[in-house]
């Protein structure tokens, strides 16, 4: 793996970054989710683009502080981050999490902070339809089943529902939609600060009542785009003791084993 480049680094030599990695508190600490970081990396370097990371200077976009009714928190959390940002002149910046997406690109203006914000699966799809992405032949989904799972925040809030489709159509996979699918999706349940605290009492939690959902399309694969989704999806096929038959990854991981 190339060296990762520091937008801190690059602007002491005079340079500028063309756009900032947002690599979000998942993709930093979670052990599962830092591999969806690499692939993320791994296909920003195969496109040579010019790109950087904060590394240290990065926090926590207060996503999860705002859902949670810490609006304090949130807005201590947001001002230091746009401090850095336009303090680096920065313009562009692409994130694999979803919850960092919409707080980033929904959320900071109102604070000062206005910046063209993508999710990882719109910057691969410009490249594929661009035919910058070409994909080996010899790659393990081919032919595979792929079910998608609806990030709310990439859905209904910001309505991204193609781009991540289109990354796993180019797979020469079957991409089979389970019943609640793009609009009418269903959560995982993790959004909103759920994914910090016990569920409330019910007939049944909401991931398993989705990871049901997903075995019944006959799927070899669960594709998210979303490190929230991907912990809920996980625990699911775990639940249902499925992890031999079932594999879940990010679509940035389908990707990065492609190319």
């Amino acid at each position: 793996m190339a060296n990762v480049p520091l937008v801190s680094e690059l602007v002491a030599q005079g340079k500028q970054p063309e756009i900032v990695f947002w690599v979000g508190c998942a993709g930093s600490f979670d052990d599962r989710y830092k591999k969806v970081t690499l692939s993320v990396i791994k296909i920003l370097n195969h496109l040579q683009i010019n790109y950087a990371v904060l590394g240290t200077e990065e926090s926590c976009t207060g996503d999860p502080a705002r859902r949670a009714g810490n609006e304090f928190l949130f807005q201590m959390q947001a001002v230091q981050n746009i401090q850095i940002l336009n303090g680096y002149n920065i313009k562009k910046i692409v994130t694999a999490c979803p919850h960092c997406f919409n707080t980033l690109k929904n959320e900071y203006p109102a604070l000062g902070g206005n910046y063209e914000v993508i999710h990882h699966s719109q910057l691969i799809q410009e490249f594929i339809n661009d035919g910058k992405i070409k994909l080996t032949d010899a790659h393990e989904f081919k032919g595979k089943k792929i079910t998608y799972h609806d990030s709310c925040y990439l859905g209904r809030s910001n309505n991204v529902y193609e781009a991540p489709r289109v990354l796993l159509e180019q797979l020469d996979a079957d991409l089979v939609e389970m019943k609640r699918s793009k609009r009418n999706g269903l959560c995982c349940g993790a959004g909103g600060g759920q994914m910090f605290k016990e569920p409330e009492k019910g007939n049944k939690d909401i991931n398993i009542e989705r990871i049901e959902e997903a075995i019944s399309t006959g799927a070899n694969y669960i594709a998210t785009a979303c490190p929230f989704c991907m912990v809920m999806m996980s625990d699911g096929v775990k639940n249902k003791e499925k992890e031999k038959e079932i594999k879940v990854l990010d679509i940035a991981e389908y990707i990065a084993k492609s190319i």
